[in-house]
């Protein structure tokens, strides 16, 4: 048995720490929080809520996890299923993001009917299954105390409710924003890029203008008369709830505008023929029949098209990579209607997330949580290459390093799309060629299949690393 590994991104609750140890999850629960997370659990509340699908699952297993139980501190340690793969605020689409500000209001709502409240408002505590949210954090329940305010509002409206509103209401998406401030996007931001008529919109005045101008206004106060406005603050628990109703509903009624994007559209105007999409189709058909990989990567999922075609073959799991945010919310939309194990992320593949937050450690990189099985990446090195001035040799080796077996498409100079690239700009690249693509290859993989697909000599590649 393997030494118990803390997992970073945990290092700030005092209640208990994450552990991983031999491929499974522990939570540790502090002689601070176990009073509070017995009466908690005593309410039937996490038992329902696991019941539902809204909060993972967990088993009290510290008479066998005695290495954490010895620990300093540690009273009970927890196990917890193991997600397939961790994600974060600034890689979600805005549907996704919708889904789990709505999943934290559900589960607020259904806390305080039994006395219990959130300690806090975190979007990171939220993960996905496939498309569908799931809480993961049982230590920030806590029993409800007479008369107190939400403490969790000012969080929830800066990681849910501002970068909602800065896409429904500004038409931009949050991804960059919220990956360049971990704590998302300030009341005081968000009210200065606002259209000045949303004053008048009584949900997102109280929600965002209005705390807004609190927070300037204690800029200015001292600690003394601060601490003394909180100490006389007090809420009934119906307020309470209908604060958490009214933000539901306010959440409910936001959508992305109707923006044409670059890739959007893709998947129904492409250079294919019927007979050409169909053999690009048969192809990850047989590759995943073969390999049934528990985990795929479809790099460039547009619409997420071809995952489908991989989960209904053999893949048990797919996780999508795409920059356009229309297609993103198209392959969202997708998984989600067609109750698909697949999860579409907002990713540039010449920029991914990189590890960030507290000793560049808190927030883990797309590398440090590679963990697929297998890799599809069609129709996207020419953009790597040429879109991007990305050396093939590069593009490639990256591609491989993501998982033992995959396909690779790849896109020759005489192809229509990579003609549109090349319609601005010089052709410098005398080294993007088929004789050089497989000349990378083969430097850590070998070809198991290959096949010529379109009429301008479009390539699928099977490989295997050695």
């Amino acid at each position: 048995m393997t030494t118990p590994k803390h997992v970073s991104g945990s290092f700030r609750d005092p209640s208990g720490r994450i552990f991983v140890q031999d491929d499974r999850i522990f939570r540790t629960v502090n002689e601070c929080a176990i009073d509070n997370f017995s009466d908690v659990v005593n309410t039937g509340l996490l038992t329902d809520l696991v019941k539902s699908g809204a909060l993972v699952d967990w088993e009290d297993v510290t008479s066998e996890a005695t290495d954490l139980a010895s620990m300093d501190r540690v009273v009970k340690v927890l196990e917890h299923p193991s997600l397939e793969m961790i994600t974060y605020p600034y890689e979600w689409s805005f549907g996704a993001l919708k889904a789990a500000a709505l999943a934290h209001l559900e589960i607020q709502i259904n806390a305080i009917d039994r006395n219990v409240v959130l300690s806090d408002a975190t979007a990171y505590n939220i993960q996905f299954q496939g498309p569908r949210p799931v809480f993961i954090d049982h230590l920030s329940f806590r029993m409800y105390q007479d008369g107190e305010f939400w403490v969790g509002h000012r969080q929830f409206c800066e990681q849910f409710l501002n970068p909602l509103l800065l896409r429904a209401r500004c038409g931009i998406p949050h991804n960059d924003w919220v990956r360049g401030n971990l704590e998302g996007i300030s009341n005081l931001s968000m009210a200065t890029v606002l259209p000045w008529f949303d004053r008048f919109k009584p949900r997102i005045l109280t929600n965002v203008f209005m705390p807004a101008w609190f927070e300037g206004k204690k800029r200015k106060s001292t600690n003394a008369e601060v601490a003394k406005s909180i100490a006389t603050r007090k809420m009934p628990v119906a307020g309470y709830r209908g604060m958490l109703c009214s933000l539901q509903n306010l959440i409910k009624s936001l959508n992305p505008p109707d923006v044409t994007t670059v890739w959007g559209d893709y998947a129904d105007n492409t250079s294919y023929s019927t007979d050409e999409t169909q053999k690009k189709r048969a192809m990850i058909a047989e590759f995943c029949g073969k390999l049934k990989p528990n985990i795929v990567w479809d790099i460039g999922c547009n619409t997420g098209e071809y995952s489908k075609v991989a989960l209904e073959n053999g893949a048990h799991n797919a996780f999508g990579f795409e920059f356009d945010s229309g297609a993103l919310e198209q392959a969202y939309a997708r998984a989600v209607k067609e109750e698909l194990a697949f999860f579409p992320l907002f990713m540039d593949v010449a920029n991914p997330s990189p590890s960030q937050g507290w000793n560049q450690a808190e927030r883990d990189g797309l590398s440090e949580r590679r963990n697929a099985n297998s890799v599809i990446a069609l129709a996207v090195i020419h953009h790597m290459c040429i879109g991007r001035n990305i050396p093939l040799e590069a593009a490639v080796s990256w591609l491989v390093g993501h998982a033992p077996t995959g396909l690779i498409e790849f896109v020759p100079k005489n192809d229509p799309m990579v003609i549109e690239l090349l319609r601005l700009r010089d052709d410098v690249f005398d080294d993007y060629t088929n004789e050089h693509f497989d000349h990378c290859l083969l430097k850590t993989a070998r070809i198991v299949k290959e096949e010529t697909i379109t009429e301008h000599g479009r390539r699928l590649v099977w490989y295997e690393r050695k």
